[in-house]
């Protein structure tokens, strides 16, 4: 009888965040909600994708000079130049065999867009 591959699992921390940007000539400020997706093949030993306390504590330096922040006085464009901005900064901090599936940004109408590697 064959053996079934190892299964996937994937775990999420969240964050708010709110910043401006200009489209169009027109500015506009969104209250996101950002989303790391951590994605693995089988549990650590602990039963675990990652370390949870890791990743928000990485999760949470990457976005505290960037709270209530213009984006184009940070060199980005956008919001999805922001959520791979977020994508680089926080894929150090997730171990092999562990990667970073995606960063994610809801805004307050549902609208997700997301990057992955």
């Amino acid at each position: 009888m064959a053996s079934s591959p190892p299964l996937h699992f994937e775990a999420a921390v969240t964050r708010p965040l709110s910043v401006v940007f200009r489209t169009g000539g027109v500015w506009e400020g969104h209250d996101y909600t950002v989303e790391v997706v951590a994605t693995r093949q089988g549990l650590d030993g602990f039963d675990v994708v990652v370390d949870f306390r890791d990743l928000e504590a990485a999760l949470d330096r990457s976005l505290a000079p960037l709270q209530g922040k213009l984006l184009s006085d940070l060199g980005l464009d956008g919001p999805l130049a922001l959520a791979q901005r977020l994508l680089n900064e926080l894929t150090p901090f997730v171990p092999a065999p562990a990667h970073l599936k995606e960063v994610a940004l809801t805004d307050g109408r549902g609208r997700r867009m997301a990057v992955g590697p």
